[in-house]
């Protein structure tokens, strides 16, 4: 398999930044997350996760914006895991009409919630600063398509834990994809609020 099933866009911006082959971890992961399905990803560093984020994300917005609420959310660790995966993702959505937006504690609610009011495509935020923004009705998940969580080993925390179970009870349904290193009992444990009928992909 190549990366030939992807949309048109995504494919220039592969070939810009010189990948023209999928890692062994994205062959067996991306139709997976494609399909549909909550999907655990277990594979070591330099796999193609975040890679993988990208594109499936990107894949399921079809490249193009749509209305004022977010339709992907992507969960990471702290602000700089957020800016970073924003930098990343905007290599992949230049020349795109896609609406990035970068949330994180440390940057005043109440300018979060009129921001993103404005209207974006995908969320890159962490568990807590989420949970905040969902308490303050600042955030809406009507249009929510999927909810990816990159690095998700740090999810053990127990503040980040309970936040993302109290985040996931208030999204009606979406798909979710979970990135991690290792297949952590407690990750596992998520199958009983949100990953029903998980698939797992390991590389």
């Amino acid at each position: 398999m190549s990366f030939k099933k992807l949309n048109q866009h995504l494919l220039e911006r592969l070939e810009f930044l010189s990948i023209s082959e999928p890692t062994p971890f994205q062959k067996k992961s991306i139709p997976v997350i494609k399909s549909g399905a909550n999907v655990y990803c277990t594979a070591p560093k330099e796999s193609g996760k975040t890679t993988t984020l990208i594109l499936t994300t990107l894949q399921k917005l079809k490249c193009k914006a749509e209305g004022n609420a977010p339709r992907a959310v992507v969960v990471v660790e702290n602000k700089e895991k957020v800016l970073e995966l924003y930098d990343t993702f905007f290599e992949y959505t230049k020349y795109t009409d896609v609406r990035l937006y970068a949330s994180y504690k440390e940057l005043h609610i109440d300018i979060q919630k009129s921001e993103i009011f404005e209207g974006i495509d995908i969320l890159i935020t962490t568990p807590t600063t989420l949970h905040k923004l969902f308490l303050l009705n600042g955030v809406s998940t009507s249009q929510l398509k999927i909810c990816s969580i990159d690095d998700g080993d740090f999810l053990i925390q127990k503040s980040d834990y309970t936040a993302m179970i109290t985040v996931a009870q208030s999204i009606m349904k979406c798909q979710y994809v979970i990135y991690s290193e290792k297949m952590h009992p407690k990750l596992e444990r998520f199958e009983d609020f949100f990953m029903e009928r998980s698939t797992h992909v390991k590389a």
